[in-house]
């Protein structure tokens, strides 16, 4: 006997996709040092002295921020490149 899985529509799909990616995201990643929620992948973090900020909270201090970086994806650098032949 065949079972079908209840079909989704392309917004509850997409909406599903994003709550899983969310949810599964590592707990060991950094949160913000002021609003403690996780940067999100793209976002830029700045840091001021061991405390690392997320963008929406960087606008608040008035200090210059002594780093930024990129927050990447956790496979990054792991994907398979096609070199120049």
């Amino acid at each position: 006997m065949l079972r079908f899985a209840p079909t989704l529509s392309e917004p509850d799909l997409e909406r599903e996709l994003l709550r899983k990616g969310v949810t599964e995201r590592d707990v060991s990643e950094p949160r913000c040092g002021d609003c403690g929620r996780r940067p999100l992948i793209g976002e830029t973090v700045h840091r001021y002295g061991r405390v690392e900020v997320c963008e929406l909270c960087s606008g608040q201090r008035a200090q210059v921020p002594t780093a930024r970086r990129l927050v990447l994806h956790a496979e990054h650098g792991l994907s398979v490149r096609r070199l120049a032949a």
